[in-house]
């Protein structure tokens, strides 16, 4: 049954692999666009009314738009008094390396401040908060415990709570909001990868998630923020999000949207994926690694100017078709990648590095992915935390649920 399992794992990389790679995701008839629905920037008479004759701050990055206008241009042409911007990860324009960190700047178009809440000042201090009246959070999720843009909200929310300041999120769908699986993070490894007990996919929107973070009493010390979610319309779980507007600079299209929380868990190895290329988080692979079908060379990139493996030829699997035909079907996270190539590998000592118990949230799947444990196996061992984590999700939801 091993042997079988093992061939059945090869084959299905192969057969991934060796599909010819096209770049962008095509939309099908089942995936909702931003044609389609409503989303919270866009219901302008919801909130512009609450931030006339204050001052205001953004939490925003290069999705952060209204239809084609950047949600800050637009409320400062209708002069709404906007003071300064907060940008997380990856800047305000979404061109910083994951995990380098971000510059305080000032904006060229506007003159505004714009704070960075990432790096070593990953929450507003009160002297940020003083002269603003009200946050506005605008910020496209993924739906990924290790995508940091919630720990960014779970600070923002702090900061406003202990500061008395609302705050007002504009919500927008989760791409991969259709589904919930792998282990749910563990007090031991919590960090700014992962500071909530929820799975790695969770199958919430960013406002869903701002609302149970307060309502769990997540915050420090238990303090509850002041806030107003802007709800999105003609959209529920069951939906596909064509994402119009990158979210991050290696998560170029909705193959490596979908293939991410899969090919997240390889940040934690030696095995690169696929930044410094045109197809990040959709090719994976390394130096040494001795079966392999496609081969790449990670180079200097806008988003990853220092990508791992820089110059060196890497052997390992092209993705991208199996991230757009099939990752949208199935509603799970794939582990037979990372299982196969650890399994490969004849650096096997090496193979994992101190990040990877704090992706995967526990130290429990590195030791299954060593011991030859099956997805099976090592599936069944989430459900019981997985059915305590969806009792919890139901009170929160806003939209209707998948199931």
């Amino acid at each position: 049954m091993k042997i079988y399992k093992f061939c059945l794992l090869i084959s299905v990389v192969l057969m991934a692999s060796q599909i010819k790679a096209q770049g962008i995701t095509s939309v099908d008839n089942k995936t909702k666009t931003v044609n389609d629905v409503t989303v919270g920037a866009y219901r302008t008479a919801e909130y512009f009314p609450l931030l006339a004759g204050k001052s205001v701050a953004v939490v925003a990055n290069q999705a952060s738009v209204i239809k084609n206008t950047h949600l800050v241009d637009s409320l400062i042409s209708k002069g709404i008094n906007v003071k300064k911007v907060f940008c997380p990860e990856h800047g305000f324009r979404g061109l910083v390396d994951a995990g380098e960190r971000v510059k305080s700047e000032t904006d060229a178009k506007t003159g505004l401040h714009i704070i960075t809440l990432y790096g070593k000042n990953k929450k507003p201090l009160p002297a940020d908060l003083k002269d603003v009246d009200v946050v506005v959070f605008d910020i496209q999720d993924v739906g990924v415990r290790f995508y940091t843009y919630i720990s960014t909200l779970h600070y923002v929310m702090e900061a406003c709570a202990e500061n008395n300041k609302q705050l007002i999120l504009l919500d927008r769908p989760n791409p991969n909001g259709y589904y919930i699986d792998g282990p749910v993070m563990e007090e031991k490894y919590k960090s700014f990868l992962g500071m909530h007990s929820v799975p790695i996919v969770y199958g919430m929107s960013i406002g869903e998630f701002a609302q149970m973070i307060n309502g769990e009493g997540w915050l420090k010390g238990k303090v509850k923020c002041n806030l107003k979610v802007i709800s999105i319309l003609n959209y529920d779980h069951s939906d596909l999000y064509q994402l119009p507007i990158k979210p991050s600079p290696n998560l170029p299209n909705m193959a490596s949207v979908y293939l991410y929380p899969s090919l997240g868990l390889f940040e934690g190895t030696v095995v690169a994926v696929g930044r410094g290329t045109d197809l990040p988080f959709q090719v994976i692979g390394y130096p040494g690694l001795p079966k392999a079908s496609y081969e790449f060379t990670p180079k200097p990139k806008p988003g990853a100017m220092e990508p791992k493996y820089n110059g060196q030829l890497c052997k390992g699997y092209n993705l991208t078709d199996f991230g757009k035909e099939y990752m949208k079907d199935y509603k799970k996270i794939y582990l037979f990648w990372i299982s196969g190539i650890y399994k490969n590998s004849t650096d096997k000592a090496t193979f994992f590095d101190d990040n990877f118990n704090y992706h995967a949230g526990n130290s429990m799947l590195k030791q299954q992915i060593t011991e030859g444990k099956t997805e099976d196996e090592i599936r069944a061992t989430w459900q019981k935390d997985i059915a305590k984590f969806k009792v919890i999700r139901k009170k929160y939801l806003l939209y209707k649920d998948f199931e």
